[in-house]
This record gives C-alpha cells, structure tokens and sequence, in this order.
C-alpha cells in the first residue's frame, strides 16, 4: 500500500459571504471513501445537496442555520442548528443525512459547516445530534491530556461515516502515543481512512503533525495552521500544539467496519499504561447537561 498523506490549506472567504474555504474529494486525497469540506452561508442565503449514493454528516462550526430534508420516499424533516459562536466557545449542533436525501440550510446568522461525506446506500434514518447527545471523554495524561467530543460514534446508525471533535490545550500532545489504523485486523484495528481539519483558539496558532511508517519509508511532519488539513492513509499520526496555543481539530473516519480500533507504535505503547493526572486544563469546553425530551 502507498502511503497517501497530504496537507491542504484553506481558502479566506470574504465575511458575511457565501462559499467554500476548502473541498477535498476522494480523488484528491488519493483514496476510495471519505469527501470533505468546509463551507460559509451568508445570512438568508440558502444551501441544497441531494444525496444519492452517499451520507453526510453536517457539523456546526459557527452561526445558526435552519436545515429541511425530504428523502426520496417522501419523508421530511425540519430543525435548527446552533447558536454556536466557534469551535471553542461551544459543544457542536450536528446533523446526519442519509443516501437519497435532499437537504437544504439557510443561514438565520453567517453560517460555517463542516460537510463530511462517505458512499452509502442503506436506507437509513436522519438524525439531528444536539450538543448534549455528543460524547464526552477526557484522554490521556499530563501534557498528553485532551478533550474527546463524539458526534457520530461506531455505535451511531450510519453506514460508514464516524465523526468527532478534538480539543487539545496549549502545548499538548494528541493522537498519543502514535497509533495507526491501516491494517484490517479486528479486533485490534481497522481499516480506516482519516482526516484531521484544523482550527486554533488565535488565529496565529500553529503545531505540528507527523505521520509516518514504521518501517520508516515515510516519515513527514506538517506544520499546521488555522484552516489547514492533513489526510492520513497510512501510517501513525501524532500531533501537538505549539506553546500558548489551543488546538481544535475535526476527525473524519470511514474504512472497513465501524470501529475506531487501533494500534499503538510499539516503541511508545507503554506510556498509555502509566498516564500521570489529566491536564487542569481540561475541559477546555463543558458538556451541557441532557435535555429532558
């Protein structure tokens, strides 16, 4: 297998404008599977997709939006997503959209969404994810500490898309020890392709994400700024956040099963054994409390 890693940086979009800041295809990731992008709605403008043989999973970067589906039976929904000022201000609004379905968001204030894409052909159900149904893990140990906000976990009702949201403080490292998912093996690992989509408290925050092969054919480390992206196909992926900096970044999986079962590079595998106490720090965002419905 060729190793398929590459970083791609975002667009500026003038503000109070409509567009799109980045757009990755499966082509020009180099892989069969995942389709992303991020893109703004001005006030009162509209935005439609109609799915075919595909899922999508939309998530509320910033702003407040309406969404309507139909699907191709007839069956149609309404709900709004948001408020949410940014990344770090709040838990995310998020809304699931199965194959066969036309979807549409108009924007009630400037609206971004990250729109996370995968083939699909079952017929499922669209589901809203409230920011009280997503997950909440803390991970890790000391400066290897961060904040793991599930949207669509392995246990969701989706074919193959699984989506969430990392926050790593000032300084941290995250994704470690360096695992990788490339390999079907259940149960100890699957099959996965995987994108990092990053965004910094400051807009001049930057960090550094390596990703390389244990047998050491590659080995590269992206410096990552606000906006950018990194696909990983192959290989561990470690990342950590420069000094004084807050680090946000949006994980997008699909690949051979729904699982996100991974292995650790072996070198490191025992620092996950003997974590010291979770960074204060953390939570860099509380969990709302559950809705009673």
């Amino acid at each position: 297998m060729a190793t398929r890693t590459s970083h791609f940086r975002s667009r500026r979009i003038a503000p109070k404008q409509s567009g799109v800041a980045l757009a990755i295809t499966p082509a020009k990731a180099g892989w069969d599977l995942v389709a992303f992008s991020v893109r703004t709605v001005a006030k009162g403008a509209t935005w439609s997709a109609t799915l075919k043989k595909e899922e999508c999973c939309l998530v509320l970067m910033s702003g407040e939006c309406e969404a309507t589906w139909r699907s191709a039976d007839g069956q149609q929904g309404r709900a709004r997503l948001g408020p949410r000022q940014n990344v770090f201000a709040s838990y995310p609004h998020a809304l699931y959209v199965p194959a066969n379905t036309r979807v549409a968001v108009t924007a009630i204030s400037p609206t971004e969404l990250a729109d996370c894409r995968a083939p699909s052909t079952k017929a499922l159900a669209p589901q809203v994810v409230r920011p009280d149904q997503c997950g909440y893990e803390i991970r890790g140990g000391g400066n290897a500490t961060r904040q793991i906000i599930d949207i669509l976990p392995p246990s969701f009702a989706a074919e193959r898309l699984m989506v969430c949201e990392v926050l790593t403080p000032a300084g941290n490292w995250s994704s470690y020890p360096p695992h990788k998912h490339d390999r079907d093996r259940p149960p100890l690992e699957a099959d996965l392709e995987e994108i990092y989509y990053f965004r910094f408290r400051n807009p001049d925050g930057y960090g550094f994400h390596r990703v390389y092969t244990a047998d050491g054919r590659h080995d590269n480390t992206f410096r990552v700024t606000d906006g950018d992206l990194v696909v990983v196909r192959e290989g561990y992926h470690p990342f950590v956040t420069a000094y004084g900096y807050d680090a946000y970044y949006l994980n997008v999986l699909a690949g051979s099963r729904r699982s996100m079962a991974a292995t650790d590079d072996p070198r490191y595998a025992a620092l996950r054994q003997n974590w010291p106490p979770p960074d204060p720090r953390l939570p860099l965002i509380h969990r709302p409390p559950r809705a009673v419905r």
